[in-house]
């Protein structure tokens, strides 16, 4: 923040202040595989796959995600967390005459991992600006244990394989069409297709990759060295509408948005030995 400033002057302002945030107790970061995972399809999909025996996956993203918390038996302050993951993936199949035809479908993941929560046995009620009023409605209070929160984060899954497998018997599932919440029915282009028994000789299965980081956390109230914040010295400027080209020239280059990631060196991948020092100058790229 260049163009702000602090109150107080240089050393001046600052305090040990107490605040309320929320506290991280334990935390892991994973890659999963999900393996040969069903895509429950509208009726459109299944009509596809019926007729087709080329498909690949263009995009994948996760719609929603379902988070729940357990405590292990025996094991005071741990946790058992289930993950589960709704993937909206969009297909493109061959229906022949060169002709190709887009189709959509969801992919249900779990995982579950245990993670330390520490333990809490308090009970915690808070205002409302609506509720606290002279005439209020009273409410009732259900007194519960205090569960700590677990927060994922991942990146976009990777779709790693898309294959049409022919015996139903080998699905790999965690729950039905049934079980998809509505909201990623909804961003569907159609309502699933529940009819899936002897009848259908075969359906897509999708293998996907996944990095996740996954953290669990309780309220807790610190003590820091804050610095009083005053009004920033900076106005805000309004664009010009009648100079885009202006305000696109202000704009300063992604130069990261060019640059590929970095690339391991040489000596480092398997099955390449350490190369030889060239005097120590290295190609584009170093």
């Amino acid at each position: 923040m260049p163009d702000n400033r602090f109150c107080g002057g240089s050393g001046g302002g600052r305090d040990s202040v107490y605040i309320e945030t929320n506290r991280i107790l334990d935390s892991c970061r994973d890659r999963d595989c999900f393996e040969n995972v069903r895509v429950f399809l509208t009726d459109f999909g299944n009509e596809i796959i019926e007729h087709t025996n080329t498909v690949r996956a263009k995009k994948a993203c996760i719609a929603w995600t379902s988070i729940t918390l357990d405590p292990v038996q025996f094991n005071k302050g741990f946790y058992s967390v289930t993950i589960r993951f709704y993937v909206k993936l969009i297909f493109e199949a061959c229906i022949g005459g060169g002709k190709s035809q887009e189709f959509d479908g969801v992919a249900v993941l779990e995982k579950k991992i245990i993670l330390f929560g520490g333990e809490g046995s308090v009970s915690t009620f808070r205002s409302t600006p609506d509720g606290d009023g002279f005439c209020a409605e009273i409410k009732p209070c259900c007194q519960e244990k205090s569960l700590p929160t677990a927060t994922v984060e991942v990146v976009d899954p990777i779709i790693l394989d898309t294959r049409i497998i022919e015996n139903v018997n080998d699905c790999c599932c965690c729950c039905c069409a049934c079980d998809v919440p509505d909201c990623v029915v909804g961003s569907l282009s159609g309502s699933l297709c529940h009819d899936f028994d002897d009848r259908k000789e075969r359906y897509l299965a999708v293998s996907i990759g996944i990095f996740s980081v996954v953290r669990i956390t309780r309220p807790a109230q610190l003590l820091v060295n804050a610095t009083e914040y005053c009004v920033p010295d900076k106005e805000c400027v309004e664009a010009r509408r009648d100079d885009p080209c202006g305000v696109f020239r202000t704009m300063s280059f992604p130069t990261a948005e060019f640059c590929p990631t970095s690339f391991p060196a040489l000596h480092e991948k398997p099955g390449f030995d350490k190369p030889h020092d060239k005097g120590g100058k290295c190609g584009c790229g170093c």
